[in-house]
């Protein structure tokens, strides 16, 4: 064998070399980029088990409450109205608006056991209300469990190199599940 095929041979074989290692890495890194955005597609749906617990609660509570509470027919609308929204949402942001819509108007609802003692003595709503209390528990720790998620695909897709797999596998940014800014308030306490 001569000189000069040796040569070749051996700068053919480094190319082969770098060619396999440059390959490896890129596959590495869609597969990485693919990994992340399922994890953030798998975490989005614990929350939306969660959510879907807290609507299948919602029409129990309802009816132990318009018992004793006959005239308070907007709050039942609105709380109707928030559900239908959040089914019919199609876009993660969307759903969230609507679930922390309802956040709020079904805090009025439980508000209203200060206005109806016997409502407060009753069992069925004592029970109704800690299971709702026990399912925004597991809302918010799903809710974070999402965001840490999202933070982990969107900061891996703001690298340089994991922008260019993100755009490579058509993995886009993820929305936060954020916080309305009415809730962001410090809330005013007066003694």
């Amino acid at each position: 064998m001569s000189k000069s095929l040796k040569t070749i041979l051996i700068i053919a074989g480094v190319v082969l070399l770098v060619g396999v290692l440059v390959a490896g890495r890129l596959i590495g890194g869609y597969n990485t980029v693919i990994i992340m955005d399922e994890n953030v597609k798998g975490k989005w749906a614990q929350v939306e088990n969660q959510l879907k617990r807290r609507f299948d609660l919602i029409p129990n509570l309802i009816e132990t409450v318009k018992g004793y509470a006959k005239h308070e027919k907007e709050l039942f609308e609105n709380i109707a109205e928030a559900r239908t929204k959040y089914f019919q949402a199609k876009t993660v942001k969307d759903k969230v608006e609507s679930a922390n819509r309802l956040e709020g108007v079904l805090s009025k609802l439980l508000f209203l056991q200060e206005r109806y003692p016997v409502l407060k003595a009753n069992q069925s709503f004592l029970k109704l209300q800690d299971s709702l209390e026990g399912t925004e528990n597991r809302i918010a720790v799903e809710r974070k469990r999402y965001n840490d998620a999202v933070q982990g695909l969107n900061t891996y897709s703001r690298t340089f190199f994991g922008r260019l797999y993100a755009g490579f596998a058509g993995v886009s940014k993820a929305e936060y599940y954020e916080i309305p800014e009415a809730e962001k308030a410090v809330p005013k306490v007066k003694f």
